[in-house]
């Protein structure tokens, strides 16, 4: 009867032992998160800052802290991780103890401003858009790379790139430079030598065309009909600029919706009524196409355009002024109608 009774006791402490065992196995190599997630870790966050971060994906949450403190883990590495179904605890701190972040896709479309460039990058990164502007206004990668303030929007070129979270500020701007020298092959630039202009002329008047029209299939059409002006010493008279100088004295925020004559004796190398040949600098960031439209675009006579109130956001081209004389007309009486006196 002893015996039996000590058997019982040596049977359930194995098997209670058994199951603390397990259940310490299981916090520390068992599956804890429920489903594939990502969570940013920022360079502030403490353990606790993680395990609470971790708490929606995890199913032992709480023993994070214990795994962490017995591998002597005490700061984990800002970035962000991508969490896969199924890990354990001991794969987490693994995977922030070494920094084995995954990279994410950032996008950027036409930006007006390198303000307003760098807010929509703060989005998406953990630099301050502060940094990001500090980083491409520096005086020594400016003169560098014969860029100034007002140009070196050129070198961002609309489209996905691949970063991580905790990229830096210069490290992004680098990358977006590279990332524009390539953009520039041996097919482009011979392209451009055709047409006699330089990368930045390029970009100048794509930005122009850019703003011009949202019309994709458009965009040869205008950019032909900038090109013939140019080609024959005429100004620009391009809508958009006067708009960016407008801007430039009421504010980025100020709503332009329709070009005033007043507007068209703004001081200004920027205004194309009052100077000829291109802007100094590009007016806002032309994305792929728009360049890509200036450097294969459509040859033809037009040297005048205005908007279609036939086919609203398309443009009515002409070859004569007179023609041209009709279009405006047509379109004068129809932003009347509409009341818009701005």
């Amino acid at each position: 009867m002893r015996k039996k009774l000590i058997y019982s006791i040596i049977a359930i402490i194995i098997i209670v032992s058994g199951v603390i065992a397990n259940n310490y196995y299981q916090k520390i190599f068992g599956k804890t998160i429920t489903k594939d997630s990502v969570i940013f870790v920022n360079s502030s966050d403490t353990l606790t800052d993680i395990k609470n971060k971790l708490a929606p994906f995890s199913e032992h949450a709480n023993a994070f802290l214990l795994i962490a403190s017995k591998k002597n883990f005490t700061k984990p590495k800002s970035g962000r991780y991508f969490l896969k179904k199924g890990m354990s605890n001991n794969e987490l701190v693994n995977m922030l103890r070494s920094g084995n972040q995954t990279p994410l896709k950032i996008s950027f479309n036409n930006q007006d401003t390198l303000e307003k460039f760098a807010g929509r990058i703060a989005e998406q990164l953990e630099i301050d858009s502060v940094s990001i502007i500090n980083s491409f206004t520096n005086k020594e990668f400016l003169s560098k790379n014969k860029l100034t303030k007002k140009s070196v929007l050129q070198i961002c070129i609309p489209n996905s790139y691949e970063f991580y979270w905790t990229t830096s500020a210069d490290k992004f701007r680098n990358k977006l430079l590279l990332e524009y020298n390539r953009f520039w092959n041996s097919s482009r630039i011979k392209k451009a030598k055709a047409l006699n202009m330089t990368k930045s002329e390029v970009i100048t008047l794509a930005s122009i065309v850019q703003k011009e029209t949202a019309k994709k299939e458009e965009r040869p059409i205008v950019a032909g009909l900038y090109l013939n002006r140019l080609k024959k010493g005429w100004p620009l008279q391009a809508d958009p600029t006067i708009i960016y100088c407008v801007k430039e004295i009421k504010g980025q925020d100020y709503v332009v919706k329709r070009v005033l004559t007043a507007d068209l004796a703004l001081n200004s190398p920027y205004n194309t009524y009052k100077n000829k040949g291109l802007p100094p600098t590009l007016i806002a960031m032309p994305d792929i196409s728009s360049i890509d439209g200036v450097l294969n675009s459509q040859k033809h006579n037009y040297m005048y355009m205005c908007a279609n109130v036939d086919k609203i956001g398309y443009h009515s081209f002409a070859k004569t002024l007179a023609q041209h004389n009709n279009n405006a007309a047509k379109y004068h009486r129809w932003i009347n109608s509409q009341g818009v006196n701005r």
